[in-house]
């Protein structure tokens, strides 16, 4: 089993930056991915970032050039580095997490997202 806990979301202008971290607990050794995904309202869950145990990253074409996904030295922490926030970032994101070659069944709560002026 693996717990995840996201912070860092808040309200930002258009053209600023947040830092989301998400911090993994349990059976952190079995983790093989973790990623972030994010709804805005009245929209189904979309893809933003992964990266691997390995360090490979993948990225959500709206976000590409703009977010930066990294791991903790420790490698039980996750960020999403956000730059040139837009209104259409705004939305919940939430952590997840990859066991083995599964799927992404172990999420958090989720920290939300505003960009507005």
């Amino acid at each position: 089993q693996v717990q995840l806990v996201e912070s860092g979301g808040g309200l930002v202008q258009p053209g600023g930056s947040l830092r989301l971290s998400c911090a993994a607990s349990g059976s952190i050794f079995s983790i093989s991915a973790m990623g972030w995904y994010r709804r805005a309202p009245g929209k189904q869950r979309e893809f933003v970032a992964h990266i691997t145990s390995g360090g490979s990253t993948n990225y959500a074409s709206s976000v590409k050039g703009r977010f930066t996904i990294s791991r903790g030295n420790a490698k039980d922490t996750v960020y999403l580095q956000m730059n040139s926030l837009k209104p259409e970032d705004t939305a919940v994101y939430n952590c997840a997490a990859r066991i083995g070659t599964g799927g992404f069944d172990y999420w958090g709560q989720g920290t939300q997202v505003t960009v507005s002026s």
